[in-house]
């Protein structure tokens, strides 16, 4: 059997949880024997089509048997999509809620799938963070995704399903990165609403945004912003070395491990050329706490007992 290709198109090499994606998926090729390639998009929709059209448009024998990708706007290429699986390019999407899949599973042959974290469960899970955070309710700084993101939508959603009434949210928008939400914070810091405004916590939709929105805290002047980096940051993605390290050292009080899937992609189609199966047309993983949400509410309740005995 001839040694099967592959290429994985990831957002950006930026973010921590983009470049645990790309490690991810080169062990599992090592694991599974195949050839990889990865590209990454720099965060443009349009410079990412381009890069998918080269591979899918250009001559058979260089052609990846699989393009795995993550969209990095809010399409998921379904032009590209028909062009790959009718030269017999089997397409997997990640993280992104492409509606075509179904129909275009039915007219090709090649594996046709999408890998996803569940990402509504991810807002939900973090609106039970911010609420183990402020019992006594509050107001989040909340750094979302791109708005063409429907992981960034889907927890919006799911985050607004599981807050309290009594938690307000104020949003402002990042990319994905520590530089964008960081660029994003500063802005906002200079404004007057900013001084007008009381936060009590900032959560973002993932960790390298809140490490972003920790860097323009720690800009501003002394007195403000031992304040500011007083308060909870949390985060999403949980990654070993990053996310997950950070809540073990208290530059987050909180995140959410979302586990990688480049390397669930890679095993999911090898097996499915080597057998002969098709997968299932969609794939959820499942996220997790960090910490979980009942130690969480413990940790608030132990400092908030600390905190009165102090002040007693």
């Amino acid at each position: 059997m001839k040694k099967l290709k592959f290429l994985v198109s990831l957002t950006n090499d930026d973010n921590d949880y983009q470049q645990e994606q790309a490690t991810a998926a080169e062990k599992a090729a090592r694991r599974l024997g195949v050839e990889l390639k990865i590209v990454h998009a720099k965060n443009d929709a349009v410079l990412q089509s381009q890069q998918l059209l080269e591979f899918v448009q250009g001559p058979a024998a260089s052609r990846p048997d699989a393009i795995i990708f993550e969209p990095a706007g809010g399409t998921g290429f379904p032009q590209v999509a028909r062009a790959a699986t009718s030269v017999g390019i089997g397409w997997v999407i990640l993280n992104h809620d492409a509606d075509y899949i179904s129909k275009l599973r039915q007219s090709c042959q090649v594996p046709v799938f999408a890998i996803s974290s569940d990402h509504e469960e991810v807002g939900q899970i973090q609106g039970k963070q911010f609420a183990a955070l402020l019992p006594q309710g509050g107001t989040v700084l909340y750094i979302e995704g791109p708005a063409n993101s429907s992981a960034a939508k889907e927890r919006t959603a799911g985050m607004n399903k599981t807050k309290p009434a009594n938690i307000q949210v104020k949003s402002m928008r990042g990319n994905w990165t520590e530089e964008s939400a960081h660029r994003a914070v500063s802005s906002w810091l200079r404004l007057r609403t900013s001084q007008e405004t009381h936060i009590d916590l900032v959560g973002a939709q993932d960790d390298s945004m809140a490490a972003g929105a920790r860097k323009a805290f720690a800009e501003i002047a002394v007195g403000e912003r031992e304040r500011w980096l007083r308060i909870p940051f949390t985060g999403c993605d949980g990654l070993p070395k990053t996310g997950q390290a950070w809540v073990r050292n208290g530059v987050l009080a909180a995140t959410i491990y979302i586990r990688t899937n480049t390397d669930l992609a890679l095993e999911m189609f090898t097996e499915a050329i080597r057998t002969g199966s098709h997968p299932a047309e969609r794939k959820l993983t499942a996220p997790e706490s960090v910490p979980s949400i009942d130690k969480l509410v413990l940790r608030t309740v132990k400092a908030g007992k600390l905190h009165h005995t102090a002040g007693a």
